[in-house]
C-alpha cells in the first residue's frame, strides 16, 4: 500500500508520540479533525495504526511485508470459493470428459442420489482412462474416481492460505469446500477453490484491493 506524504506524516507523529488522539495529531499538522478522519480510518484498516478508546493511536511496529502476512493468513475460504461443477456416479467417462470440457474445469466432484459426495475426478484419471482401447461410453466415473476418505476437502471458514498448501502439497488442482449433512454421515459440496482461486487472490493484494 502506497501511503500519501500526509499518511506518511500521520504515521511519524504517531510513531514518535504515541499515543495520541486524533485532536492533537490534527492540530500538530494544522488540520482539523475532521480533514484527518478519512486517512486515519485508512491507516488504522491498513495496520499501520492501532486506536484504543480515550487513549488514542499508537503506532503498531509492523512492517509492509508483516501486515501483507497477516491480511492473507485472514482471508478465509468463502472469500474466494466459486461454483462446483459435479457429475452423477452413474455418469460415464465420456460424459464427465464432456463437462470438464464445456465447463472449463480442472476437477470434478462426484455425487451420489442424495447429492453426496462420493469422489473427485481429475483431468489425470479422465486422461488416463481415455488413452485405452475401452468405449468410454460404457465405463462408470466411479469405477476411476478418487473415493472417500482419500478426498481432500476443506470448510468455507477454513483460512484459503491452509487450502493452497494443501493442493501444493497434493499436487492437485481444486478442493471440493463442503458441509456435513445428516450428522456427519457425509459431506454435501457448496463450492471449489482452485489454483484460479488462488491467483485471483495473488492479483487483488498486488491491486492492494483486500482490506
Amino acid at each position: 500500500m502506497e501511503l500519501t506524504s500526509r499518511q506518511e506524516e500521520i504515521v511519524a507523529i504517531v510513531k514518535d508520540n504515541g499515543p495520541i488522539t486524533g485532536e492533537q495529531i490534527a492540530e500538530r499538522l494544522s488540520l482539523t479533525r475532521a480533514t484527518l478522519r478519512p486517512d486515519l480510518a485508512i491507516l488504522t484498516m491498513a495496520g499501520f495504526l492501532d486506536a484504543r478508546p480515550r487513549v488514542g493511536y499508537f503506532y503498531t511496529g509492523k512492517t509492509g511485508s508483516q501486515m501483507l502476512t497477516d491480511k492473507v493468513k485472514n482471508i478465509t475460504v468463502q472469500q474466494y470459493q466459486s461454483i462446483p461443477v459435479v457429475v452423477q456416479e452413474s455418469a460415464s467417462v465420456y460424459d464427465a470428459i464432456c463437462s470438464m470440457f464445456l465447463e472449463d474445469v480442472g476437477t470434478l466432484f462426484v455425487v451420489d442420489k442424495e447429492s453426496t459426495l462420493v469422489g473427485v475426478l481429475s483431468r489425470k484419471d479422465l486422461l488416463r482412462t481415455s488413452l485405452g482401447k475401452q468405449a468410454l461410453e460404457s465405463i462408470p466415473v466411479s469405477i476411476i474416481m478418487t473415493r472417500m476418505p482419500n478426498i481432500t476437502m476443506c470448510k468455507k471458514d477454513d483460512y484459503i492460505i491452509d487450502v493452497a498448501k494443501k493442493l501444493i502439497d497434493k499436487q492437485i488442482d481444486g478442493v471440493p469446500i463442503v458441509r456435513e449433512v445428516d450428522r456427519g454421515s457425509g459431506y454435501e459440496v457448496i463450492g471449489r477453490v482452485t489454483k484460479t482461486n488462488i491467483t485471483s487472490l495473488l492479483v487483488d493484494l498486488s491491486n492492494d484491493e483486500i482490506i
